[in-house]
């Protein structure tokens, strides 16, 4: 279980308005302190605290000072047959708008409201991409961008973080064309590895026994002390609490520092816009996704983490479902807005083509609670562009209260 509230992004209507957070939920409200959610700040997003029972007078108080409300269920529990429908639903979920609407819409209308919020998200996406290119550089987008993602929700942030202070410039220039492979690789990941502050040398006391154990930790710490930086990050930056171990930062700023080797003669830039072009005649998105993949190997190959061996089957660095995440998320977007800001509409032009056609990703959590949600199959969210319409609409109408402007509500024509 991650940190923070049991409930992300509620929307609850009360007399005073609309209120938008988290919802934390116990048996009795001394549980909050028991577990001293009062000295923590991932629950400083809670609006409301749900217990079945309330046995202490003492007000629910925030990491930031704040007060929360608290609802006791005790006193209003009656029948369960109250509260649910004859479809085994809850009774809150069947009269939401979207699900009484789409009982009376056929699933091509659903599918062509799906298309458009996904094209929506789509468009989104270029246009900040659009202004970045301007603000930042079309390279240092692209970095930035694909370093987000590897760093998921919890690691987003601090990744970005990184790729400010390591700028892809500064990595490329770290080497020249006589830099074999092995040094490269060495720099790359001693420079990043180095200012994200997750070296053995850099981190906490666990770590220090393994900084010396192997040859490849060593040249690490050698070339990123040679580098002469000195303003790095700190472990305390990252999130590392039940983290899936082929999820650790570590890996993903690996695998970055591979994909930075695979297109060190061309740059990043243009070598991936070059793959991409490859792809386009033939739609090939399997082929542009293996562009990005990265296979475990060397260090990483023995190793989730310093000084963690793996056991078992060896994860890849950067596999195909996240890969597959990114060229959605970032690189077709990105190439959408590059494309026109490099008077080469045309090419903006079949990227958008490829997105709306692109076939559909691994269902995630979020995609699997609207298709719940609103009552739709499977079969339906058939494409990468409808699944971004999925989350386009959570994002943009059920976390915001926008309920009645929602283009799924049955107000609509």
């Amino acid at each position: 279980m991650d940190l923070g509230a049991d409930i992300r992004d509620a929307v609850i209507a009360t007399s005073r308005g609309v209120l938008k957070g988290d919802v934390e939920i116990h048996v009795k409200s001394s549980n909050w302190y028991n577990h001293r959610h009062d000295q923590d700040p991932s629950y400083n997003r809670v609006i409301l605290h749900v217990v079945f029972w309330h046995d202490t007078r003492t007000p629910i108080n925030l990491q930031n000072g704040l007060k929360v409300p608290t609802l006791e269920l005790y006193k209003y529990v009656e029948s369960q047959t109250n509260h649910f429908t004859e479809f085994g639903y809850p009774y809150m979920i069947q009269t939401m708008p979207c699900r009484r609407a789409i009982y009376n819409w056929d699933d091509v209308f659903v599918g062509k409201i799906l298309d458009a919020a996904g094209q929506e998200r789509f468009w989104a996406k270029a246009d900040d991409f659009q202004n970045k290119l301007s603000l930042i550089g079309a390279g240092q987008s692209l970095y930035r961008g694909i370093m987000a993602a590897l760093g998921y929700t919890k690691n987003k942030h601090p990744m970005m973080e990184l790729a400010c202070r390591m700028s892809l410039i500064q990595l490329e220039e770290a080497v020249s064309g006589l830099t074999s492979d092995y040094e490269c690789l060495i720099q790359y990941q001693a420079l990043l590895m180095g200012m994200a502050g997750l070296l053995p040398s850099q981190r906490s006391k666990k770590y220090v026994a393994s900084r010396q154990d192997d040859p490849w930790v060593e040249k690490l710490e050698e070339a990123w002390t040679l580098s002469g930086e000195e303003a790095t990050m700190s472990d305390n930056d990252w999130h590392l609490f039940k983290v899936r171990p082929c999820n650790h930062p570590t890996r993903r700023i690996a695998a970055m520092s591979y994909m930075l080797l695979r297109y060190r003669e061309e740059g990043m830039l243009f070598g991936l816009m070059n793959r991409l072009g490859m792809s386009l005649p033939n739609s090939d998105c399997r082929g542009l996704e293996q562009s990005l993949l990265v296979a475990a190997g060397g260090y990483w190959g023995k190793n989730l983490d310093f000084g963690l061996p793996i056991r078992g089957s060896v994860p890849a660095l950067l596999g195909r479902g996240r890969t597959a995440d990114i060229v959605i998320n970032v690189l077709l977007p990105f190439a959408t807005a590059w494309g026109y800001q490099s008077s080469r509409p045309d090419f903006g032009r079949k990227i958008f083509e490829l997105y709306c056609h692109y076939p559909a990703l691994a269902t995630n959590t979020l995609e699997s609670h609207m298709m719940h949600q609103l009552g739709i199959s499977r079969y339906l969210v058939n494409s990468a562009q409808r699944q971004q319409g999925l989350i386009h609409i959570y994002n943009t109408f059920c976390s915001q209260g926008k309920c009645h402007s929602c283009p799924l509500g049955e107000d609509v024509d």
